[in-house]
């Protein structure tokens, strides 16, 4: 497995309950700001076999990208369930969920 993928996996693992964090955020921090996609790639293949808590990663604008109802509606199951509120327009606001991890968390992650 690649470094890039390694460490993305280990950033989504570090999502703490109750936050989110952006595709584009997760690819930044783990070195490929232009890597959201690749993000979103790992999170299908790599979720199930990881454990990875795949609900905690939304989009920029904090929507959940998924279009299959089923997938969409356990995603915001598991969000509320956490304490992730989603307003009325069924954005999650990041600017009171988004998780920044510290200096030295991003070190350790």
């Amino acid at each position: 497995m690649n470094p890039f993928t390694l460490r993305v996996i280990d950033i989504i693992k570090n999502i703490p309950e109750g936050y989110v964090m952006t595709y584009g955020q997760i690819a930044d921090l783990a070195g490929s700001p232009r890597g959201a996609r690749q993000v979103v790639r790992i999170l299908h293949t790599q979720s199930r076999i990881h454990k990875l808590p795949w609900h905690r990663v939304v989009n920029a604008q904090g929507e959940i990208a998924i279009r299959d109802d089923e997938s969409r509606f356990m995603q915001t199951l598991y969000l509320s369930n956490e304490g992730v509120e989603l307003k009325v327009d069924g954005r999650i606001d990041l600017e009171k969920y988004r998780f920044i991890p510290s200096s030295s968390e991003d070190n350790s992650i």
